[in-house]
């Protein structure tokens, strides 16, 4: 129980350290775009008609504190982020980040992680099945679907869902609320239409990663099926499901749980292309609009922290998991 403990704060503290890393380079990245967040909303304001001088972005520059060292205005939004949980405000929208991403966030982390879940909770038993089973037809079958699922991207797979249901039903199916629940405040109703319809983008964003899960356990339940000791487990009379999962699926497990950061990182790439497709209101859209439309680097950071931090977090779960279910990890990891 200690060396748990021991291993556990030490993952804990190189995911921290992990994430001080990231928060400095997405600092540094903001801070390399030509012209600092006065020049940028200055620039948007003169689009809009007024007349702007030297002098205003000098001001802005000073109320902004741009006029500082690099260094203290970066250990100042990374104290802010880690201590207070604020990213500042947008720097075009003039708005507090917190408040623009609020439901954003949940709802983009949601459907991510359920995306994750669903195509391990398909993947892993069709694996072991497809692995142990003599079978042509279902072997054929899955390999068949697994490499249509790494061929066909998600962009690709969204537009061709959407295109048939309007040729058909006269509905693109898309967005993740209806008309009436748009704007309206969160309810019991507003959860059930948002249920009805956030399935399709998690069934699209889970695709490619459960087609990259299936060949994964599948391979390694064929290598570790061929092994010795699972032929001695077989000579001393264990057979069956016993024999299946006692052996080769437990031991084939452990680098698969290893891959979620992996296969998140996977999803949440997929996720703002996928958003723009199906118009979903959510990070996904709102990381496009920053980038490539408003040119809002503090906006574009703060949401790209927020996908790397959830990815550092899921890491050090599936570690601890790892350490749990296998010994010999913990004790490798711990020397």
């Amino acid at each position: 129980m200690v060396k748990f403990f021991q291993f556990t704060l030490m993952r804990a503290v190189m995911s921290l350290f992990t994430l001080l890393l990231v928060s400095f380079i997405v600092f540094s990245l903001m801070e390399m775009v030509p012209g600092n967040c006065a020049e940028r909303y200055i620039a948007f304001k003169n689009t809009q008609g007024q007349n702007i001088t030297v002098e205003d972005i000098r001001a802005e520059e000073k109320r902004l504190g741009l006029d500082k060292p690099f260094l203290i205005r970066a250990g100042s939004w990374i104290g802010k982020v880690f201590f207070k949980g604020e990213f500042g405000d947008s720097c075009i929208l003039r708005l507090n980040i917190n408040y623009l991403l609020s439901d954003k966030v949940w709802i983009s982390l949601g459907i991510c992680l359920a995306a994750l879940f669903f195509s391990y909770l398909v993947a892993i038993p069709i694996g072991i099945y497809s692995a142990s089973t003599r079978n042509p037809f279902a072997n054929n079958l899955v390999r068949f679907i697994s490499y249509l699922g790494l061929a066909l991207p998600s962009f690709l797979l969204a537009l061709i869902i959407m295109l048939t249901t309007t040729v058909l039903f006269g509905e693109s199916m898309s967005g993740l609320f209806s008309k009436e629940y748009r704007d309206a405040a969160w309810s019991f109703a507003k959860f059930m239409d948002f249920m009805s319809r956030a399935w399709l983008p998690i069934f699209i964003l889970g695709w490619a990663a459960t087609a990259f899960a299936l060949q994964t356990v599948r391979a390694l339940m064929l290598d570790e099926i061929g092994k010795l000791y699972v032929t001695a487990a077989s000579a001393r009379g264990i057979s069956g499901r016993t024999l299946l999962w006692r052996y080769p699926a437990r031991h084939s497990l452990g680098p698969v749980i290893n891959s979620l950061g992996f296969d998140l990182n996977r999803i949440f790439n997929d996720l703002p292309v996928v958003a723009l497709i199906m118009t979903l209101t959510e990070m996904g859209a709102l990381l496009i609009d920053a980038l490539a439309f408003s040119n809002d680097q503090q906006l574009a950071g703060a949401i790209i922290f927020l996908l790397t931090a959830s990815i550092v977090f899921v890491n050090f779960v599936t570690d601890i998991i790892l350490a749990i279910m296998d010994p010999r990890i913990r004790l490798g990891l711990m020397g």
